[in-house]
């Protein structure tokens, strides 16, 4: 999922200020609602060892297959491992997978879009390419046939994701570079014999970066589904590590008989991407000027 073209171009008009934005943020029923989300999750991944009751790995058969009760809150799998044990501990593996994949997506992306858009001609060109040939593959099949090469686990399961969705940042760093560098202060800085590099780093990025934050907080969203996919694949979180997507797949066998194996590392996924798609949607509203006069209007009566 992209951002739209009226949002990037929205976005290059709008000026807010960095406090009134965050307030009118806050003010927003749906952005607030998947903070705090994210928040509680964030918790859960840093302080998972200290709130969790029982080991993750901790086996105790003759309790196999318990329904949630008073002692283990989310019941137990087929081996005794508490539920809820493993499913706070998978919040810190699907979390940091997801940042650090976004953070290669963003990092190869912005620097490939914003180059593209600066440079044009053959640079443009050639840099777009190699951008249409990677989208040319849908993302899973492609993050599956890097796994593939590299072999399975959670690092090359991260490299994967991030790999994917470098198309996307580039293309959005580019179409906001090409509006960007015509501005008069761009053009000004040039004559003035300003280096591109100042010029990049000065003028370029800065006003591009609404749309690549909103961008951000999407991409998390999809890059939590990709590892939980190929998690459940066998090709990404290897046992005994918990995560959210291998859980899925242990609990296939006991779908008639213990629902709760399923439910619940399914109801994480789906809260996790829900709330990031909340605080995209809440910073899009900000960013568009149109959307946000309503949200001033709204908070002003």
């Amino acid at each position: 999922m992209t951002v739209p073209p009226t949002v990037v171009s929205a976005v290059q008009r709008a000026k807010p200020t960095r406090g009134s934005a965050v307030m009118l943020f806050l003010k927003n029923p749906i952005s607030l609602v998947g903070t705090i989300v994210l928040v509680i999750m964030a918790v859960a991944a840093i302080a998972g060892p200290w709130i969790v009751p029982f080991g993750t790995n901790a086996t105790d058969v003759s309790n196999a297959l318990q329904p949630p009760n008073g002692v283990h809150w989310f019941g137990t799998d087929d081996l005794g491992r508490d539920v809820f044990s493993r499913v706070v501990m998978s919040a810190q593996v699907s979390l940091r997978g997801a940042l650090v994949s976004v953070a290669i997506a963003l990092v190869a992306g912005v620097l490939l879009g914003i180059i593209s858009g600066y440079a044009g001609g053959p640079v443009d060109s050639t840099l777009m390419r190699v951008v249409d040939v990677m989208f040319a593959f849908p993302m899973l099949i492609l993050a599956l046939a890097i796994v593939a090469v590299l072999g399975p686990g959670a690092n090359t399961a991260m490299i994967a994701i991030g790999v994917v969705y470098i198309p996307i940042f580039a293309r959005i760093a580019r179409a906001s570079t090409l509006s960007v560098r015509t501005e008069p202060y761009v053009q000004a800085s040039l004559t003035m014999g300003t280096g591109h590099v100042r010029i990049l780093a000065k003028h370029i990025l800065p006003n591009i970066s609404g749309p690549i934050i909103v961008q951000t907080s999407l991409s998390l969203a999809f890059a939590i589904l990709s590892e939980a996919a190929l998690s459940f694949l066998g090709l990404g979180v290897q046992p005994p590590q918990p995560s959210w997507g291998r859980m899925l797949f242990e609990a296939q066998a006991f779908m008639g008989s213990a629902w709760w194996l399923s439910v619940f590392p399914g109801a994480a996924i789906f809260v996790t991407v829900l709330a990031f798609n909340l605080v995209g949607d809440g910073l899009r509203d900000i960013l568009d000027p149109q959307r946000r006069s309503v949200i001033e209007q709204r908070s002003a009566r």
